[in-house]
């Protein structure tokens, strides 16, 4: 049985590489599409729509995140939690599982 490395996750419309499977914090997040992963870092992207949203846990002031090559909005960013037991979330990024795929290098 072969052994592998981190995965790589990435856009599945474009192939563009947005985060490794080292920065993979939490496979336990919903977003609008359905399950979602909480990473700790994430590359090429671009922030988009800055807003406060209500979601499950509390309010939190959140910026949507694209891909940088196709424009697919992927999820998005936590800028700020209200709610202190939250503030973990601060800088971490939500990327929808149906819009990613994972990959060995």
């Amino acid at each position: 049985m072969a052994e592998y490395s981190n995965p790589t996750y990435s856009c599945r419309n474009c192939r563009n590489p947005l985060a490794s499977g080292a920065h993979l914090l939490s496979k336990s997040f919903w977003a609008k599409s359905g399950k979602a992963f909480l990473f700790s870092e994430a590359k090429n992207i671009v922030e988009g729509h800055k807003e406060q949203k209500q979601l499950i846990t509390g309010i939190f002031k959140t910026a949507e995140i694209h891909c940088n090559v196709c424009g697919q909005v992927l999820g998005w960013k936590y800028l700020k939690a209200y709610d202190l037991k939250q503030k973990y979330k601060e800088g971490k990024f939500i990327i929808e599982t149906a819009k990613i795929s994972k990959e060995y290098n």
